[in-house]
């Protein structure tokens, strides 16, 4: 006989995990079933910059101690280019709000541990072979367990998002790949920075007061091992312009990846019985910084719907969660588009691209004069 549980999440992430808290402060009993090791998604470097509702949301819910003790606040980002730098102070633009740069693998820990500490189940190293949406029963390994309901968190090439190939799906690859490297090495500005370079794109991020994140823009199909740490530190000295802004402080390179800009919409985002959250329902691409976010407020609202239904017999939130959601998903999906447009040069050789390249230099020069347009973007830079 299956085991019974009244939700069971699929993925242990920050979609997962928030989710898992919100439902165990309610004394809803859950299951997380988790393929990697509790050692691997607590090590797995990920994004660090949470806007002002992911806080919100983690604070309220009694999630946010790890982060309010070591995150740290910022609210300034700048652009450079042959024309030079910019600073814009986004927590004085639009809504006034700013991120907490809080690393992901921190912030996973820490929600693993509360999730444990509320009696929450989870199992590591659990491979799902299986979903059946109409009853909630999902197959792992050799067991079963069946659930009212079921949140699939596991991320785009997840078993979740393969129950749902019946459902609409909005695809599309921006043509960009950025090989993305962590640095054993403080920051070397003050603020989040982008550069752009006939080279290609450059990013400056930090994630703590040791470690920052940088970004390069790279041919599509190249391999991270090609970039040797002497060839990494040279390139970002080329394009971050270092001869006219300052030297970069370097340290070792302890992780390069390569990084496909690539944006997965599935609409719906539930069926049957199952439910869609984080990667899983919309993956997107790093640009604007959005994934973990989305994941945050997604597994907010499923959450309000769960509790709803399991604890009112409600569930009239459960069946706007689609529409709740997706309104915001692809607001978020516009802005890291308009993002990847302003940061990199058209992709393809086609006969408008000089056009576009001047298009693209148009809309920075905006973003340095033009309130409203400053305004713009600090409201779609931390909201969602």
């Amino acid at each position: 006989m299956a085991e019974q549980k009244s939700v069971v999440i699929i993925g242990a992430g920050p979609a997962g995990l928030v989710l898992g808290n919100l439902l165990r402060a309610e004394g809803i009993d859950t299951l997380v079933l988790e393929r990697g090791s509790r050692e691997h998604v607590q090590a797995r470097a990920r994004a660090g910059f949470l806007g002002a509702n992911s806080a919100r949301v983690l604070v309220e819910h009694g999630l946010g101690d790890g982060m309010l003790r070591r995150g740290s606040s910022h609210g300034t980002c700048a652009f450079r280019n042959e024309d030079g730098e910019f600073e814009l102070n986004y927590a004085k633009l639009g809504r006034g709000e700013t991120h907490t740069v809080y690393p992901q693998h921190h912030l996973v820990t820490d929600l693993v541990a509360e999730y444990v500490a509320r009696g929450g189940e989870i199992r590591f190293g659990a491979t799902v072979t299986g979903i059946d949406t109409e009853t909630a029963t999902v197959r792992f390994q050799d067991s079963e367990v069946s659930a009212r309901f079921v949140a699939g968190c596991d991320g785009s090439n997840g078993v979740a998002r393969q129950a749902f190939s019946a459902q609409s799906r909005y695809v599309r690859d921006h043509g960009v790949s950025w090989l993305a490297v962590l640095a054993e090495a403080p920051q070397s500005m003050a603020a989040v920075t982008y550069a752009l370079h006939p080279n290609g794109f450059a990013g400056h991020m930090a994630r703590s007061p040791q470690v920052t994140r940088y970004y390069l823009q790279v041919p599509p199909g190249d391999d991270a091992e090609s970039w040797t740490e002497d060839r990494i530190w040279a390139e970002l000295a080329v394009r971050m312009r270092v001869e006219e802004f300052g030297p970069l402080r370097q340290g070792p390179i302890t992780e390069r990846r390569i990084v496909r800009l690539r944006s997965d919409v599935v609409d719906l985002i539930q069926h049957g019985r199952l439910f869609l959250a984080g990667d899983a329902a919309s993956l997107i691409s790093p640009s604007a910084a959005k994934g973990a976010n989305l994941a945050i407020m997604e597994a907010e609202i499923l959450a309000r719907g769960l509790i709803d239904a399991l604890k009112r017999d409600d569930e009239r939130a459960l069946a706007r969660y689609s529409s709740t959601c997706l309104p915001r998903i692809w607001r978020a999906q516009e802005f890291s588009h308009w993002m990847i447009n302003l940061l990199h040069d058209p992709v393809d050789a086609g006969p408008d691209a000089p056009f576009r390249a001047a298009l693209r230099r148009a809309r920075l020069d905006d973003l340095r004069e033009s309130r409203a347009h400053q305004d713009f973007f600090a409201e779609h830079y931390v909201g969602i």
